[in-house]
């Protein structure tokens, strides 16, 4: 039997999405679209996850969550157009463990999900990614290529670890700008470029290669 996840939203083409996208997944979903019919649904059914919209009918998401803690530890994740600190220290103080606002990514969402099951059932992720010859060790933060340690500064580690987890796969300037340097960053996407430059010299005569995706941004090639 597959997870049981309950979403809770008045969107119904929002939780159609998510249901939908859940389903594919391989879960077992379950909607609500207000407040109270949530509420029920927790008490009466097993869920391994509740998402749980903040605005609905009859009983707002706060009252919902801070009624669900009072019988169960189920994860619930907040989904909400609710965009303030103020509504979000509010999500957490009521038991939530998660608060994602909308608008939302599906694979971002459903990644966040995993995540937190894999924490519940004690999943830790590899200590280290290896991609051809290139190796990075995540708990020491050390590089290796052909199986010497190299030094890699670091940004640069960060970067290079993080093309490792998502090879062949193109990233933008600006992706790669909020990923590394966050959304309040106030310089521009050469500094990308910079430390993409140096990457490539740490990578040079390696099996593994940052290519530039013109228009676009870049892309680290390994070997099938």
């Amino acid at each position: 039997m597959g997870m049981r996840i309950l979403i809770v939203e008045d969107d119904l083409l929002l939780a159609e999405a998510i249901n939908d996208f859940f389903t594919l997944k391989g879960w077992q979903t379950g909607e609500a679209h207000d407040g109270n019919e949530a509420l029920e649904m927790a008490k009466s059914g097993s869920w391994q996850m509740i998402l749980l919209d903040v605005m609905l009918p009859g009983r707002d998401g706060f009252s919902v969550c801070r009624r669900i803690r009072q019988f169960s530890d189920v994860p619930v994740f907040f989904i909400t157009a609710r965009v303030l600190e103020e509504d979000e220290l509010n999500g957490y103080a009521v038991g939530a463990d998660d608060y994602v606002t909308k608008p939302f990514s599906l694979p971002v969402l459903y990644a966040k999900v995993m995540a937190m099951m894999g924490r519940l059932r004690g999943d830790r992720p590899a200590d280290r990614i290896r991609r051809g010859d290139v190796e990075v060790n995540l708990q020491t933060r050390k590089a290796f290529i052909c199986g010497e340690e190299v030094s890699v500064p670091p940004k640069e580690w960060e970067m290079l670890s993080f093309f490792l987890e998502n090879p062949n796969r193109t990233f933008t300037r600006a992706q790669l700008l909020i990923r590394f340097w966050g959304y309040d960053f106030e310089g521009n996407e050469r500094v990308v470029d910079n430390h993409i430059k140096k990457l490539r010299k740490v990578l040079a005569g390696s099996s593994c290669s940052i290519r530039t995706v013109r228009q676009s941004g870049y892309r680290m090639e390994v070997p099938i």
